[in-house]
């Protein structure tokens, strides 16, 4: 089932990114975070205009997406939103990262959103593909910026126009 989060998902939510931190090469950010640190963060970004929705099975988030406002303030890229997203690792290869990205897209387009960007690391190869299945094509990429562990990545920009 995917639904809107409520403030009570955010423990999953955050087991979940703080999954994606471990990996090192699903996000950028490489300190762990206790569900209280995130609290600001959901709240700031569950809203009308940036939802967060989850994937619920059995009662259990095991994945979440939700949309940040690009170069937030700056009127002339308001109709451009930032989709992410991040499938519980015991759950991953089911689909669920599929139906939320597209659920998400659904609710962009309801949103008037015309562009959206998905901003990752190059050595993403799952986010990637999962981006291109639904038409998202590379449209920039800051060259070897993202240092983690010994290990240098590129910031590569997707974008789909909807």
């Amino acid at each position: 089932m995917i639904r809107y989060a409520v403030e009570n998902d955010l423990q999953y939510i955050t087991a979940i990114y703080n999954q994606a931190i471990e990996s090192r090469k699903s996000t950028a950010d490489t300190e762990i975070y206790a569900t209280e640190q995130r609290k600001q963060w959901f709240l700031s970004h569950n809203n009308e205009r940036t939802p967060i929705i989850v994937y619920e099975e059995n009662g259990t988030v095991t994945g979440f997406c939700y949309l940040s406002e690009y170069r937030a303030g700056r009127k002339a890229l308001e109709s451009v939103a930032e989709i992410s997203y991040f499938v519980d690792f015991n759950h991953q290869r089911k689909g669920i990262g599929s139906r939320l990205a597209e659920h998400m897209i659904n609710i962009a387009k309801e949103l008037k959103y015309k562009n959206l960007l998905a901003i990752l690391l190059s050595c993403n190869d799952g986010s990637i593909a999962l981006l291109e299945k639904f038409g998202f094509e590379l449209w920039g990429t800051l060259p070897d910026i993202v240092y983690i562990d010994n290990h240098v990545y590129s910031h590569c920009y997707y974008g789909l126009r909807i």
